[in-house]
């Protein structure tokens, strides 16, 4: 009898083709094929880019991510089990964030993986885990536009960094709005819904530009930004070309006192490429900053830093690709070994709450977005933001803000 079964679990495994019989630990279910949880191990995928035009941000998501994993783990785990990251670098290349998420769900059996900066990577791997019913946890603020039941969403959408940042502006500064961004997906939805802002405003927009990922030549938007004179230069510019953008900017003796950069993607961590000179003046609409007074945030900060470097500065993506980790440690808690899936997660975080450094965020039911707070800085010569402007109380994720006849609800996008 032993014999036939011991026979029968090479066989399943090996015809499979999931698992080789050598380092069969797997928890035994009904299925074995669909058993994601080791004996004393969850495994998840960390695809954040470490080299390329956006590895400048997202290194600094791999460094919260794993800080996050390394705290859980020496606090005893996930109910006695470890989590195991399986780190890989898609070098800002959508195709290969493609095809490394394709290594982490088939390869490596991950449960979840935590990764991506912009949407354009983002959209690349959400037909990899949209096929294969697995969890991808995206931490970036982003356009919105978007219902998956794959992907669980803790950066911030339009209505959550447009709907006070656009209307204190135009009180503060005027009506002439130059809009600049790079050139994919996300910039051009984010500048969609400011238009829509800005209509309603009785404003202008004197210019829309887009210029491609990585680009680093902008005198010729500069010379457009001083003929034109906006009363606003509104930047959807991401990566290592907010550096080059705001250092020609500068160079150019433009006056961030009568025309500033208001900005939904610069953050201290490309304010500390750039120089705090460079950036000092211009705006920031985030949930977070790192000047954030809060017990949680003074946690944060100073185990980032003793991590990875007094150096390092966190930021309103890494802060949300830290708390992420913490609501799927929350979700497989729920979980029995044995029910550990990615199915069951996405079930088991739904409503989650807990105290980010940011403050208290919940993940929607609905929607699989986060309730989160907004707030508006200004950046300072020293490279860290004076917060002028939060939100009295956290605002409702709408990922679907500027479409109002479509509505992301749990059973999916319906058409209103």
């Amino acid at each position: 009898m032993k014999e036939g079964r011991r026979s029968f679990l090479k066989k399943t495994v090996v015809g499979t083709g999931v698992l080789a019989a050598s380092n069969f630990p797997y928890i035994w279910v009904k299925n074995s094929s669909l058993a994601y949880a080791a004996k004393g191990e969850v495994k998840v995928g960390v695809l954040f880019s470490l080299t390329g035009t956006t590895g400048i941000i997202e290194e600094s998501l791999n460094k919260a991510t794993i800080m996050a994993i390394e705290e859980i783990n020496d606090s005893g785990g996930i109910n006695g089990m470890k989590i195991t990251p399986v780190v890989e670098d898609p070098a800002s290349d959508p195709a290969t964030f493609a095809a490394k998420a394709r290594k982490l769900v088939l390869n490596d059996r991950c449960v979840s993986v935590f990764g991506s900066y912009t949407s354009a990577s983002r959209k690349a791997v959400l037909p990899v885990f949209e096929k294969r019913e697995n969890l991808y946890w995206y931490p970036t603020l982003y356009e919105g536009r978007e219902c998956s039941k794959n992907v669980i969403y803790t950066g911030a959408v339009p209505n959550q960094q447009q709907d006070e940042f656009v209307p204190w502006l135009v009180e503060k500064f005027g009506k002439r709005w130059y809009l600049i961004g790079s050139n994919y997906i996300y910039p051009k939805e984010e500048n969609n819904y400011c238009k829509k802002l800005l209509a309603d405003l009785g404003c202008e927009v004197v210019a829309e530009e887009y210029v491609p990922l990585g680009h680093s030549e902008f005198a010729s938007v500069v010379n457009k930004f001083r003929s034109e004179k906006p009363n606003v230069i509104f930047s959807t510019v991401v990566g290592d070309s907010v550096v080059a953008l705001h250092r020609q900017y500068r160079a150019a003796g433009l006056d961030p006192e009568t025309m500033p950069m208001a900005s939904l993607t610069t953050s201290e961590n490309e304010v500390a490429a750039m120089g705090g000179d460079a950036a000092a003046g211009h705006f920031t609409s985030a949930p977070y900053f790192q000047v954030w007074d809060s017990p949680e945030n003074q946690k944060f900060v100073e185990a980032y830093r003793k991590r990875w470097g007094e150096d390092k500065v966190t930021h309103f993506v890494s802060e949300p690709s830290y708390f992420q980790v913490y609501m799927f440690k929350q979700a497989v808690e729920k979980l029995d070994p044995s029910d550990i899936s990615p199915q069951t997660i996405r079930e088991a975080v739904k409503g989650v709450e807990l105290v980010a450094p940011q403050g208290l965020v919940r993940l929607d039911p609905a929607t699989l977005h986060t309730y989160l707070w907004p707030k508006i800085g200004v950046c300072k010569s020293d490279g860290q933001f004076e917060i002028l402007k939060q939100s009295s109380e956290w605002l409702a994720p709408v990922p679907y803000k500027a479409y109002p006849d479509q509505v992301c609800t749990e059973a999916g996008l319906k058409q209103v």
